[in-house]
């Protein structure tokens, strides 16, 4: 199957901006302490702009940057796990404020790693015949609607934004892996509306127990050093693997661009795949975690920076709740 080629990138991020000392206000903590552990000094945060509106944004600016208008695009893939209604799907919301006709559009649930699994899942649309020629994947998430701020071992890590590109193919590279452990879907989670209506025996009802009991109404639940130990292991391992169908090894890539959890996670994967710092590209400072939104804002930052270069191999790799992970290895 043919490659891939990102021939155009969007970013929103809100103009709202919360720094760790404004943390310090409402929960128990310091600068020095959020800094340390997560790398994190400053994160912008939904003053009500809904995930549409930010991946609406993100998408008119990837496909503005691809030189192309909205009617190129043949397919809109929405990595969001925070979209604003049950139904319809935030890419169909996303396609048609972009005024985007004879395309269709699907939302993807794959958590921090969405945007690593939309662009594999573009690439295999791409390879498979010409009805698809240009597809649009947008990221856009609220993820501190999810937040407990009460918690101040996770209120402090997240952020919003979106982040867009628009893919097509090309001859060269492309390779994949791509992995999912259920067994720890119960380790990153946020409950949504539990099952009932106007007819429900309450009693039955109560009769099922919480499949994950820990979490707190909506709000995002997580096993901190569970994930820790995780995304230290298995980032590396998808790398690694999606690297080796290459045939080539991560020592050999020109950038990597990590999922953008944790200062922390990024150098410990570093250290396990024996890289310097320097081939990861690290923007947490000024974001925090805002889910699948990290890569997308990334490439577009490298892009606008003038620091990718036709022929580079780029590796990109992400973690996040499911346990899903997964990492793609490409020739820009």
């Amino acid at each position: 199957m043919a490659g891939i080629k990102i021939i155009g990138t969007g970013k929103y991020v809100p103009e709202t901006v919360s720094t760790n000392e404004d943390f310090t206000k409402i929960v128990d903590t310091s600068d020095e302490w959020i800094t340390q552990r997560t790398g994190i000094k400053t994160r912008h945060m939904s003053d009500g702009e809904p995930s549409w509106y930010m991946g609406m944004k993100a998408g008119a600016q990837a496909i503005e940057s691809a030189g192309l208008s909205p009617d190129d695009i043949d397919m809109v893939i929405c990595t969001s796990v925070t979209g604003d209604y049950y139904t319809p799907a935030t890419a169909n919301i996303v396609q048609g404020k972009l005024n985007i006709h004879h395309a269709f559009s699907i939302d993807i649930n794959c958590a921090c790693a969405g945007f690593v699994y939309a662009l594999d899942m573009a690439r295999r649309y791409l390879s498979v015949g010409e009805d698809v020629q240009n597809i649009l994947i947008v990221s856009p998430e609220n993820i501190t609607k999810l937040v407990d701020y009460t918690d101040r071992s996770t209120c402090v890590l997240f952020g919003d934004g979106a982040g867009a590109a628009v893919v097509t193919r090309s001859e060269g590279f492309y390779h994949s892996y791509l992995e999912t452990d259920g067994s720890g879907a119960d380790k990153i989670y946020a409950q949504s509306a539990r099952p009932g209506n106007a007819f429900t025996n309450r009693e039955k009802a109560e009769s099922f127990k919480e499949l994950f009991p820990q979490g707190k109404e909506h709000y995002m639940y997580m096993a901190g050093n569970d994930v820790y130990r995780f995304a230290t292991t298995k980032m590396p391992e998808a790398l690694e693997k999606a690297c080796a169908k290459a045939g080539f090894t991560p020592a050999d890539l020109d950038i990597i661009i990590p999922h953008q959890a944790n200062a922390r996670i990024i150098t410990t994967a570093a250290k396990n795949l024996k890289l310097p710092m320097e081939k990861f590209y690290v923007n947490i400072e000024h974001y925090g975690n805002i889910s699948s939104a990290c890569i997308p804002i990334c490439l577009h930052e490298l892009r606008e920076a003038g620091r990718l270069h036709s022929g580079d191999k780029v590796g990109l790799v992400g973690f996040g709740a499911g346990l899903i992970f997964g990492a793609c290895v490409f020739e820009y």
